[in-house]
């Protein structure tokens, strides 16, 4: 289904993953970390005999942490591979119907570059999150 999409907190910003991608959500218990990786990739995580890399979306949206990462991941496939992408908080899965539509608010440079548009649920604008970018990390590692 094309139109069934998973919410997610990221940053205490409610946010759509499209299930598609979802393979399942999981507690993140340790994270081993990795020398000279990208401020984006916290490291990696073993899930059921399998090292998944785990991604903090908050860099790649040009943001701070304010505290330690929260305990869940969302495991998600991106061209053949999964990874480990640490949220804030899971809420439902949901069906929503049409295409998704320019935000009605201006984002900030990370948040615009790494989302697909907007969908509406209850009156409430979601931002879609493009999980390929997400993963991809910052669109300047240099900033």
């Amino acid at each position: 289904m094309h139109n069934l999409y998973l919410i997610i907190a990221i940053g205490g910003q409610r946010a759509l993953l499209p299930a598609a991608c979802v393979e399942s959500v999981v507690e993140v218990t340790e994270i081993t970390s990795v020398p000279c990786a990208p401020p984006h990739v916290r490291g990696l995580f073993a899930l059921r005999s399998r090292v998944l890399t785990v991604i903090d979306p908050l860099p790649a949206l040009g943001e701070r942490r304010a505290s330690d990462h929260g305990d869940q991941a969302v495991i998600v496939h991106v061209d053949g591979h999964l990874y480990a992408m640490l949220v804030d908080d899971v809420d439902d899965v949901v069906v929503i119907d049409g295409a998704p539509a320019a935000p009605r608010a201006l984002l900030s440079p990370g948040w615009a570059s790494h989302t697909e548009g907007a969908l509406e649920l209850d009156g409430e604008p979601l931002l879609l999150i493009d999980v390929a970018t997400i993963i991809a990390g910052p669109l300047d590692l240099a900033a």
